[in-house]
This record gives structure tokens, sequence and C-alpha cells, in this order.
């Protein structure tokens, strides 16, 4: 286990070093055992290593009696709203999402679409480390299937949706550029934006699992998209990662807006139509902070990870959530971060208010926000609490998740990775240069 990150966001690493096929074999009896039977929906990124992981996996819940609905390569998001639509006992994801191409990760998925909370993963985990798995014989083996539809179905699902004009976005006829990085998204997306009449530009659409960029899709990695953007003049440009839960928007004069734009629009979208409470991240920006502000609604923070905000959207009954890394979450779609959803809201708030992406960009927020990491994987909760407080004496403190310190109008946070063996720094303030000097500060001390 050493070698594996396991943690809210499922069990990662590299493919080959400590993921290996029989880690995930044992992963996927450990997970038919503790769903006790049933089905499982099943489906990857477009990762070389994700067809032999997807037979190890499948191979560990057909041992323990469970069927399996392989849907094969989608979104994630996909996955997650297939296991509620079919009704089945849960879920898995084969995704690194915006890893490097050498790691893979399961990602596992409660009854209701979401992801399993953090006591629930422990129980998994438990059961993973004790290998008290519970195998059938040979006449309760369970059935594999394919559904090769579930893409159709989530794109009606964002196509139905109460708070979207799909005609008016139609009648714009938008011309939009998409990088899908080759992953899993690659079929989806496109496919999405045609449905909305919207002329498409494909940029890496084939799932084939050689990603042409970091698959991580913030500005530094969407040279080709910008300029792909301005030289056919497109109205907009999307970006994901490897498996379709997080976006970027390129605007149409080809200048990448930053990850965090995308639940801002989407917030400002949003509560224009449905006030209510609104949920981030402790790493989120504040312009949601803001946003909601103009609409007297409230902002619940929670710790980083889609299961935890999950978790509060539910208990806040929020109208919309998610996460600064370009993660957007709308509960009438399902309580997933979904790209599709969120290349929606942007068309609609263009269709709508008959501006440009750089006109409706204008309208958010001035924040600049800087995002740094350092290979600290050791540091503890208590070591980092340390380095705040000599580092920023005056300010507030905030432990919900690593710890974060906070001013009027500026914040720093500092905390381990779930996702990979780092720690990260963010920090935002009106001026990037105060932003760049909080977080080398930091980096100095660890």
């Amino acid at each position: 286990m050493e070698s594996l990150i396991v943690g809210v966001s499922g069990v990662r690493g590299v493919v080959g070093e400590g993921l290996t096929p029989e880690v995930v074999v044992r992963f996927g009896a450990a997970f038919g055992t503790y769903l006790a039977g049933g089905r499982v929906v099943v489906g990857r990124d477009s990762r070389r290593s994700g067809q032999m992981m997807r037979d190890a996996l499948v191979a560990g819940l057909v041992s323990t009696g469970c069927d399996v609905t392989d849907v094969g390569v989608v979104p994630t998001p996909t996955i997650q709203l297939a296991v509620e639509e079919l009704e089945t006992s849960g879920g898995v994801a084969i995704t690194a999402s915006h890893n490097p191409v050498e790691w893979n990760a399961l990602k596992f998925v409660g009854a209701g679409g979401a992801f399993l909370s953090a006591g629930e993963g422990a129980r998994l985990l438990d059961l993973y480390r004790a290998g008290t798995t519970q195998r059938v014989g040979w006449g309760d083996i369970g059935s594999i299937t394919a559904d090769r539809s579930a893409v159709d179905r989530h794109i009606e699902r964002v196509l139905g949706l109460s708070v979207i004009d799909v005609d008016r976005i139609r009648e714009r006829q938008y011309g939009v550029a998409i990088d899908c990085c080759n992953g899993g998204a690659s079929i989806a997306f496109p496919q999405l934006l045609r449905s909305l009449g919207c002329a498409v530009v494909e940029l890496n659409c084939e799932p084939s699992g050689l990603f042409p960029r970091d698959p991580e899709p913030v500005p530094r990695n969407l040279s080709e998209l910008s300029q792909a953007v301005r030289k056919v003049q497109a109205d907009v440009g999307f970006a994901t990662d490897a498996d379709g839960d997080r976006l970027s928007i390129v605007s149409n004069s080809g200048k990448p807006l930053g990850e965090e734009a995308s639940l801002a629009l989407a917030v400002s979208y949003v509560l224009a139509i449905r006030p209510g409470p609104v949920v981030a991240n402790v790493s989120t920006s504040r312009a949601i902070d803001d946003i909601a502000a103009r609409f007297g609604q409230p902002v619940i923070r929670s710790k980083v990870g889609e299961a935890h905000v999950v978790r509060a959207m539910r208990d806040s009954k929020a109208v919309i959530g998610g996460e600064g890394n370009g993660g957007v979450i709308f509960p009438e779609l399902h309580y997933a971060r979904d790209g599709m959803v969120g290349m929606a809201f942007v068309l609609a708030s263009l269709a709508g208010q008959g501006v440009s992406v750089d006109e409706l960009a204008g309208g958010l927020p001035r924040y600049h926000i800087v995002k740094e990491s350092a290979r600290a994987t050791s540091a503890t909760q208590d070591e980092l609490t340390d380095i705040a407080r000599s580092a920023f004496p005056d300010g507030s403190y905030d432990l919900t998740d690593g710890v974060k310190v906070m001013w009027e109008n500026r914040w720093v946070h500092i905390r381990v990775s779930g996702t990979e063996p780092i720690v990260r720094i963010i920090a935002e303030a009106p001026e990037e240069e105060e932003a760049s000097r909080m977080c080398s500060v930091v980096k100095e001390r660890l």
C-alpha cells in the first residue's frame, strides 16, 4: 500500500509499480464484498492501461457474485449517472483524471451515483487490507453485459434541465473549439455540443489514451486550443482532463480564463434563475463568495474532494456547488462534477445575455490565484500549521483541510494532496504578485 495513494478520491498509483493487476483484482473483490452483491457499473477513461485494469476489476467483482454492466470509455460523470439511472448497487470509474498517462486509479461510486464518503471508503479499505472478501462458487459467478447508450442518456439529461433554454442556444449556432486530450470525454463532449447546434472544431478528440498535452486543463496546457480559437474565430473554446469531470474555458479572443472561472460562471448563471446556498471547497476562489453575495446567498466551504463537497451540498440543500479546479456540480442533473453541464451553462449564459465570453468573464470578480506544489508528502497537519503561523502570524486560520490563512481580500491554503505525492500551496489576492509572494514564503519553509 505504500506506493499507492489512497484517499477520498479512491486509490491511484503508477501502473506496474504500486498499481498492479493483482491489486486491482483484490480491490474489485473487496468492493463486491462491501456491496454484498448486486449490479455494478464499470467504465473507464482512454488510458492504455484501462483495458487491463477493467479486466482485473471485473474479475474481482464477478468472483463475489456481482453482475457487471460495462459502459465502456466514457466520462466519469457518465458512469456516475448510469449508476443512478440503472439503479445499481454501485459503480467504479477507472481513471486517474488529471494525472499523467502512466498513472491510473479506481474511483468507487455508491448506489446513488456519488463517490463513497470518507467513512464508506475507510470500510472498503478495511476489507481490502484484511483480505476478508466473499468469494462465490462457479454457479454464482456474476454476469458481464455491455451498455453503449450511457452517453446518449447523459446528453438527454443535460438537454432536459429546467434551467437551460436549448432552443435559444441552438438558434445562436455557436462555433466551439473543444480539446478532450484524447481522453474519456472525446466522444461525449463533441456530441453534446452538436446536440446544442454548435459548429464544432475538434482537437485531440480521439480516445486513444495517448495524451498530446498534460491532462490537467490549466492555462499553461491550453496553447493549442487558444491558437485554434483564434484561427477559426470560434465563439468559445472548452478543454477537459482525461475523464471529463473538469472544464476549462478559452474566450473568443483566445485567452484561457483559468479553471476557477468555470464554477464562477456556473454559479452566476444558476443563482440568477434559482437562488439558494452554494458549496465550494476551501481552495476555491473567493469570487464565489462575491457572486453569491450579489444574490444574497450563503457559501458553505467544505474539505477538498468531490465526496466532501457533495456531502456539504446535500446537508445544506445547495442549488449548485463544485471545486475551483473546473468541477461544476448541479444537483438537478446529479451529484457529480460534470464538464458537460459546465459547457451547457456557459453556452446558456452567452445565449441568454447576448454577449461574448470576454464580456461574460469581464463581469466576474477580479482576483489572481496562484497554484504551486512542493515535494513534502510526510508533512503533518501540525507541521503545516506551524509553518503557516510562523509565516503569517497576523491572519485568521481555518483548519478544515490542511491550513488556510485568511485576510480581508486574500488567502493562502496549504494541504497534502490526496491525488499526488505533493503538498499543494494555493494563494489568492487582488494582485498576482502578492499571491505569488505568499506561495513562495510557504515553499521556502517546507
